[in-house]
């Protein structure tokens, strides 16, 4: 018998699967920003919930997110259980695409919260959910997977200090190229706990828009003409496919102003946009990527 998939609250995101393997009879995986998960057969083989009342759930969940009297005492127990690990999202999986068709990872958190609710609070309790609950909530569920598909999450530096090593002395004397400038952007970020990898470093976002700053107010007649560098990306970032880049070295004397216009243009109006766009691809998701945008709309970004 197959059971419908969930319903597509929540869009295909731009993420990849890392690694994912049946472990015990129970499919889990990694995704490429490092967030846990088990497959909605695998949440089913762990609770010992039928596939088809967790879809069920995660259509309730989904269509009563903005309810605040939730009349199913399944709902009422999930929702204070992930409100207390600051799970606030409308749909209880993450939809991805794999192997060109959908794909749905259930959160670790969320898991644990489902499977809670099974081996304590349900109607019956299943002792499959009770075996699975005793298991990961000595290990943390998030160790678990971890160890049982032998991942190691990467260097949260890695994709700015290998960027930084090759574009060292690249851009020719007098002039300043956008990545080294909003490179203690991205060391900030880092430190704030942001997941800085090749779709979240924001200097392409940030060198288009002061390159339509720089032309709509003729600051070439200014500060002189900017000229062409070659930027190599390291070979695991998808760019580095059309190594040498060729983007624009600025003359030195604009920096005042392009400094300016950063601070005071750039990081509160445009960044938080930015950002808010790429919450798929952050291990805190949609809940992240607002912190982070309410810090430079603010802006307060703090130092840690």
């Amino acid at each position: 018998m197959s059971f419908p998939a969930p319903p597509p609250y929540q869009h295909a995101l731009d993420l990849t699967v890392e690694v994912e393997r049946d472990v015990n009879g129970v499919e889990m995986g990694v995704l490429e920003n490092g967030i846990p998960y088990l497959t909605q057969r695998g949440l089913a083989e762990a609770s010992g919930a039928p596939r088809s009342s967790l879809y069920d759930i995660t259509q309730e969940w989904s269509a009563n997110f903005n309810n605040p009297v939730l009349t199913k005492d399944r709902l009422s127990f999930l929702k204070e259980r992930l409100a207390a690990q600051g799970f606030n999202e409308p749909s209880l999986y993450i939809e991805i695409t794999k192997d060109g068709s959908p794909h749905y990872a259930y959160p670790d958190i969320v898991c644990m919260a489902i499977i809670e609710y099974y081996a304590f609070e349900a109607r019956t309790p299943n002792p499959r959910a009770l075996q699975s609950f005793r298991d990961f909530s000595t290990y943390g569920l998030r160790s678990f997977i971890y160890d049982a598909l032998q991942y190691t999450p990467s260097d949260k530096w890695k994709y700015h200090h290998d960027r930084v090593s090759i574009l060292s002395n690249s851009v020719p004397v007098g002039y300043f190229s956008i990545f080294q400038e909003i490179s203690g952007l991205a060391v900030d970020l880092i430190n704030a706990g942001l997941s800085v990898n090749d779709r979240t470093i924001p200097d392409i976002s940030v060198g288009q828009t002061w390159a339509k700053h720089w032309k709509a107010n003729e600051l070439a007649a200014h500060f002189g003409e900017r000229i062409q560098y070659e930027h190599i990306y390291p070979e695991y970032y998808p760019q580095s496919m059309s190594n040498p880049q060729k983007p624009a070295a600025y003359p030195e004397a604009a920096l005042p102003e392009f400094r300016r216009w950063f601070r005071e243009t750039y990081l509160p109006t445009k960044f938080p946009t930015y950002i808010l766009k790429k919450a798929g691809v952050l291990s805190g998701g949609q809940n992240e990527a607002q912190m982070i945008a309410s810090m430079y709309q603010t802006r307060s970004l703090p130092r840690q």
